[in-house]
């Protein structure tokens, strides 16, 4: 879905998607909260037309964009704002971040219509430690997240934005993350489909509610995990 995807190693799609989209959201929204497989079958069943013209290269990722484009934001200007229930509200750099503890990772990255990469190469922070940095206050329950876009928006549980494969990228597939993939900076959430893994991170706000992003504004699950559960996991310990 729109905010999972990307070009593949060597060679970028630039296919952004936009109005095609909003066409096939109607008829997905009337679907109501579906998991797992029967998730992934709805999803092709409505999407399937308006994003045929989306094609995998070289079997990576496929190109999406909800706003018809991709925003360019050079690396030395990239600002991740995090606010909101916290004790020290911060605005991190990209230096900022690549200076903190990193996380690789090295997973399957799923798409809920379908297609899959596998043995995608993740690194970055942590979410937790940038909460931990930033000091959660009482009374928190969630975690917002806005995207450069200024369209794309997605959620968490505190416990889920605390997993271990929650992380803010700056580097996939060995490389920088590209504007196409959502760089300089993404939020990957591993054990959840695509679309809950925002492109384009500007803010992250510390809530003391679940804030439906905009894919579960239009019909998807607000806990999008891949293995098709529908209710929020504790943190792995360890």
């Amino acid at each position: 879905m729109a905010g999972e995807g990307d070009g593949g190693v060597g060679r970028e799609a630039r296919v952004p998607v936009g109005r095609r989209v909003f066409l096939s959201l109607g008829a997905l929204a009337t679907l109501g909260v579906v998991f797992g497989s029967r998730l992934q079958s709805a999803a092709r069943g409505a999407l399937g037309t308006g994003l045929g013209g989306l094609l995998p290269f070289g079997d990576r990722f496929r190109l999406y964009s909800i706003t018809g484009s991709y925003p360019a934001i050079p690396p030395e200007a990239y600002r991740l704002e995090v606010s909101g229930l916290v004790e020290r509200p911060v605005t991190l750099t990209l230096a900022d971040l690549e200076a903190m503890p990193a996380t690789r990772l090295v997973r399957t990255f799923q798409c809920v219509t379908g297609w899959s990469v596998p043995d995608v190469e993740w690194e970055g922070v942590a979410l937790s430690a940038i909460l931990e940095r930033a000091g959660v206050r009482p009374g928190a329950v969630a975690v917002s997240f806005d995207s450069y876009d200024r369209a794309d928006t997605e959620s968490l549980t505190l416990d889920q934005a605390r997993l271990p494969d929650v992380i803010v990228a700056y580097r996939m597939l060995g490389a920088p993350v590209t504007r196409e993939h959502g760089g300089p900076v993404r939020l990957y959430v591993a054990p959840m489909f695509g679309y809950k893994s925002l492109k384009w991170l500007s803010a992250i706000r510390v809530v003391d509610r679940v804030e439906p992003g905009f894919w579960e504004r239009n019909g998807y699950p607000v806990n999008g995990w891949v293995d098709g559960s529908i209710g929020p996991r504790a943190p792995a310990e360890g």
